[in-house]
């Protein structure tokens, strides 16, 4: 299943494909060897493309007490950070990192009423970059818990991500799992936790948007 995010990028990868392998053929009807190895990359870039917008369906292990992973990727931070845009205090931070070959669509890490919501335009730094998370591109949601805990959660562009797509907005209600967004090729979601919070992954860990639970909170 792809998602719908994709459609304009697919339209256009295969547009451009056929273009270019019409030109090889009518350029150079000899080469063989050319006209196969263009064929064979295009087909290639294309199933890249693919892979990229695809969005399985997920079973959400709804549980209160858990902080789902936002995304698919990779845990590439767990520290105790500052937290100055919301919070503006100390917060335990937990941030996956989104390869161009994971899954890109963002889910709402719990349930809750949408309490603050806030896009960034910014930079375009590698997503690993320490000043990322406050100088990139980037979108802010805070989610408030029936009981009043609030998680934070952020979307932050890469160096190949060039556009960051959010479904939701201050006053609405989200479902724990349910999709918040898309980040296009390569990007990082960072969590924002209570200090009491029990992290439950480790570095390097590989998570799943949705299923993997990042955290345990009161």
């Amino acid at each position: 299943m792809l998602h719908r995010e994709g459609k304009a990028t697919i339209f256009i990868t295969l547009l451009f494909l056929t273009g270019l392998n019409y030109l090889i053929f009518w350029l150079a009807p000899d080469l063989v060897w050319l006209q196969n190895l263009i064929i064979f990359g295009s087909i290639v870039l294309l199933v890249i493309v693919l892979q990229f917008f695809r969005n399985p369906s997920v079973e959400v292990p709804l549980n209160e007490a858990h902080v789902l992973s936002p995304a698919d990727g990779k845990v590439v931070v767990i520290e105790e950070v500052e937290e100055p845009e919301f919070f503006q205090g100390k917060r335990l931070q937990v941030s996956v990192f989104m390869s161009p070959f994971n899954v890109h669509v963002n889910r709402n890490p719990v349930s809750g009423f949408i309490k603050y919501f806030k896009y960034h335009p910014g930079k375009y730094l590698v997503a690993w970059h320490p000043k990322s998370s406050t100088e990139n591109e980037r979108t802010t949601t805070v989610i408030e818990r029936p009981n009043g805990v609030q998680i934070l959660f952020r979307q932050i562009a890469g160096a190949m991500a060039r556009r960051i797509v959010w479904y939701v907005k201050e006053g609405q209600t989200a479902k724990q799992g349910g999709e918040m967004g898309f980040i296009k090729f390569g990007s990082r979601v960072d969590v924002f936790l209570p200090l009491d919070a029990k992290v439950t992954v480790g570095l390097n860990q590989v998570v799943k948007g949705g299923v993997t639970v990042l955290a345990e909170i009161k």
